[in-house]
């Protein structure tokens, strides 16, 4: 069993910054991609970043250069720093992960996401 378990939401004011962390526990053999997903009311997910095992990094055109993603492969989390901030960056925002468990001797991969955080950003 693998959860992903997000931190860092909030109410913040336009031009403020928010962090948000992203902490997979459970039985974890390895993890591919790590990425952040956010949903507007009203709009479809998006994709927003992501981080792949050796680094590499991509970002939706609105939020280049205004938002960071890392990722500490020592502690299975994934971090997505958000600067600038806009009121259309109000979004729930959900933490995606690709995963390798082993189990009896296989190893599966899935593709887990979080609960979701809420960040809003007032005008």
């Amino acid at each position: 069993q693998v959860q992903l378990v997000e931190s860092g939401g909030g109410l913040v004011q336009a031009g403020g910054s928010l962090r948000l962390s992203c902490a997979a526990s459970g039985s974890i053999f390895s993890i591919n991609h790590m990425g952040w997903y956010r949903q507007a009311p009203g709009k479809q997910r998006e994709l927003v970043a992501r981080i792949t095992s050796g680094g590499s990094t991509n970002y939706v055109d609105s939020v280049k250069v205004r938002f960071t993603i890392s990722r500490d492969n020592a502690k299975n989390t994934v971090y997505l720093q958000m600067n600038s901030l806009k009121p259309e960056d109000t979004a729930v925002y959900y933490c995606n992960a690709e995963i390798i468990s082993e189990s009896s001797g296989a190893r599966l991969t899935y593709n887990y996401w979080g609960q979701g955080t809420q960040v809003t950003v007032s005008s």
